[in-house]
Parts: C-alpha cells; sequence; structure tokens
C-alpha cells in the first residue's frame, strides 16, 4: 500500500547562521531533506518575494536554477515547482527546460504550474500580464504543448495564444511516462477541471480549520473526472497548510510530533497522498528531528484513503 508523505516547500533564500550565505543555507536544506526521507522539495516560482512571506526586496531565486542547483546535490528526493507561472516562460521552451531537468535528476521531477497571478513582479521585470481569461487560455495550451512534447508527437501545434512549427523534445524525460504534472490552485470551475483533464497532481491548501473546506474542494475534483472520464484514484492529492513549526514539546504554539501524526492522518482518511510543510516549520535542529525520527517513521504506516500503490504514478 502507499503511505502519506510528507514534502517541504522553500519560499524564502535569506542566509540563517553566522558565516551563512544564501547558497550555504540552500545547501544544508536541500541535502538535511533528501537525506532525512523527506519525499519531495518544491520551491515557489517568483522573481519578488511574497508580502506573507517578508518584503518585495528579500532575496528570490529563479526556480529552475535552484532546482537545477538541488538535483546535483540530492540523489532522492523528488524536485518541482509551487507553481510555475504559466506567463514567465513560452511553453516551448518550458517544456524543454523541464526535460532537462528531470534527464540530469535520474527522473525526480514534478511540473508545477498555474495561472500565475502576482501582477507586481510582471510589471517590475516586464514581463506581460494578461487578463485572467487569457491566462487561464494560455494555461490549458501550456498544458496540451507538455502533454504532446513529452508524448514524441512533432507535428506543429496551432493554439489561439501559441504556435509551434516543430516542438521537437530531445531527449525524452526519464520519468515515465513523463514528469509528473501537478496544477496549482484550487479554482472549481477552470483550474480543477484542468487537473481532471491534464493533471497528475493538484494542491489545495488548507484555508480553514478543519475538514470540510478540502473535503468539497475534492468532491468537485471528483465530479471533473467524472465529466471527463478521468479515473480520480490516478491523481495525486497533495496540501499545503493546515501545520504549526514542529518542536518536541509542543510548547509555545509549535506542533509536537503526535499532534503533527494525528494531523497526517485526519489528511489521509480524506484521500491526500502527500503534506507540504513550509521550510519555517522545519528550519531548526529539534524540527528536523522531529521530521526524521519520529513523523516520517510513523506516517509510513498510514494510507491515504482510496489510495494504493497501483492506483498512482509510483516513482
Amino acid at each position: 500500500m502507499r503511505a502519506v508523505r510528507l514534502g517541504v516547500q522553500i519560499n524564502r533564500y535569506q542566509a540563517v547562521g553566522d558565516g551563512a550565505t544564501i547558497a550555504s543555507t540552500f545547501v544544508d536544506r536541500a541535502v538535511w531533506a533528501d537525506q532525512a526521507g523527506v519525499a519531495t522539495l518544491f520551491v515557489m516560482d517568483h522573481f519578488f518575494q511574497l508580502e506573507n512571506n517578508g518584503a518585495v526586496d528579500d532575496p528570490m531565486l529563479e526556480a529552475y536554477s535552484v532546482l537545477s542547483f538541488a538535483a546535483a546535490l540530492t540523489k532522492q528526493i523528488q524536485l518541482g515547482q509551487m507553481v510555475l507561472g504559466v506567463t514567465y516562460r513560452h511553453p516551448g521552451v518550458l517544456i524543454k527546460t523541464a526535460s532537462t531537468l528531470d534527464v540530469l535528476s535520474g527522473g525526480r521531477t514534478y511540473l508545477g504550474i498555474g495561472a500565475a497571478w502576482f501582477e507586481r513582479e510582471h510589471l517590475g521585470l516586464g514581463v506581460e500580464f494578461p487578463p485572467l481569461k487569457t491566462r487561464f487560455e494560455q494555461l490549458e495550451e501550456t498544458l496540451q504543448i507538455a502533454k504532446q512534447m513529452w508524448s514524441g508527437d512533432t507535428s506543429p501545434y496551432e493554439g489561439k495564444h501559441f504556435q509551434l512549427a516543430e516542438p521537437i523534445c530531445q531527449p525524452q524525460p526519464i520519468s515515465r511516462p513523463h514528469p509528473k504534472i501537478l496544477v496549482g490552485g484550487s479554482g472549481e470551475q477552470k483550474t480543477l477541471r484542468m487537473v481532471a483533464q491534464y493533471g497528475d497532481a493538484c494542491n489545495i491548501i488548507l484555508r480553514e480549520p478543519g475538514m470540510d473546506y478540502l473535503r468539497h474542494k475534492l468532491d468537485v475534483l471528483k465530479a471533473h473526472c467524472d465529466t471527463v472520464g478521468r479515473v480520480y484514484s490516478e491523481i495525486e492529492i497533495t496540501t499545503m497548510g493546515g501545520f504549526r513549526p514542529l518542536s518536541r514539546s509542543g510548547a509555545d504554539g509549535t506542533m509536537s510530533p503526535q499532534e503533527a501524526i494525528e494531523m497526517f492522518g485526519l489528511l489521509a482518511a480524506e484521500g491526500v497522498d502527500q503534506a507540504l510543510l513550509g521550510i519555517a516549520l522545519v528550519d531548526t535542529p529539534e524540527a528536523r528531528d522531529v521530521v526524521a525520527n519520529d513523523i516520517i517513521p510513523a506516517i509510513d504506516g498510514i494510507t491515504p484513503r482510496g489510495r494504493s500503490a497501483e492506483s498512482l504514478q509510483v516513482e
């Protein structure tokens, strides 16, 4: 049976520790996560820092450069973006970039992508920021282009927004049938429909206490799967949120190992395959020890409801 997994998202790049640099801090985090048995390492795709994480001019690194560095540092952890903005890269070049990372990492990647939203960094760096309707159309075309290029089909792609005369993608990714496509966001009419139609994974941000919000979003996804003829259990369900900074005692507003394990159990009961924790929750020696020696061994015995090793693409 397939156990629920713990992943980490890096969304801050300040140096941590005396004498540390941005690079040495990232090395420390990536190597720890890989050696501790963390399942995935995701990074944001932004060029300016977000308001809820710090000041707009705080350090922010480009996603594919970071992940390429991480691929060389690590051996087993999967690597992905939470999530790429469709507006930032031409889709043909994006899929070539994604394929390169997959090949050089030995097939350890996701392609996480969404419709983009952060207007300030678009304007700040001179990137076109079309209306939301257009961005969703571009997202769907990009998903179609990814599927085509990763199938080996080099016939011209003629879309409303993108035209590719000869979409050659060699070498093909090592991941089979291709890197997992994670469609970010939980919009009920468009985003979750694209998850059902094109995605291998989704990510739901837990925005309120309890499981009602998550349960509702997954019910919407199931309905879209029924509409497009997709097997719901094929889609990996990931979440962010619901956790506090980890400590051994759970004092001062932190989360004890047992509380965290219970949260994983609640998520698994709703069919969640993987929960992502922001780097701030696991960035102390004590929290790292809790992750490696308490949480990961315990959740290895928790199977998400309705899941099995056969129901998902197994790495």
